[in-house]
């Protein structure tokens, strides 16, 4: 079973450390935003993707979220944060995008990944190498 625990070593034994292959990792995350994870009593997701500097160096940043909440006998206690992020040297039509989409305007899980997938801020980088990806989970 999948819990908040363990869902970042989870993700990272799907998808694989290290990997290159945005669409390969696009499916495997798809089907994790479908499964259920014990211990979380709501989770988001999230499809962000803009250039910031966040490492001290301006980079495109592809970051596909999963968002937990996590209560703790009926009491909220915190969010934690899955990403699968992609990391691009920046140009000029990269330096175009800026997106922040939540799986909570949708009605269902399915029309919001139709959503991204039909976003050209989606569509462009599938096709690019990135130069680093990371799996990691934070609390928020």
């Amino acid at each position: 079973m999948i819990t908040v625990k363990n869902a970042e070593s989870y993700l990272k034994d799907k998808i694989g450390e290290g990997v290159n292959d945005i669409k390969k990792a696009w499916v495997v995350f798809k089907d994790f935003c479908k499964e259920p994870v014990g211990g979380e009593e709501d989770s988001e997701i999230l499809f962000q993707c803009g250039v910031f500097d966040f490492t001290g160096e301006e980079l495109f940043h592809f970051d596909l979220v999963r968002q937990f909440t996590v209560y703790e006998e009926d009491e909220y206690s915190h969010m934690e944060q899955l990403h699968c992020e992609f990391l691009f040297k920046t140009t000029d039509e990269l330096s175009e995008f800026e997106v922040e989409e939540w799986s909570m305007n949708y009605d269902h899980i399915d029309d919001f990944l139709n959503h991204i997938e039909n976003l050209r801020e989606f569509q462009i980088p599938l096709n690019l190498k990135p130069i680093k990806s990371e799996i990691y989970q934070e609390e928020v």
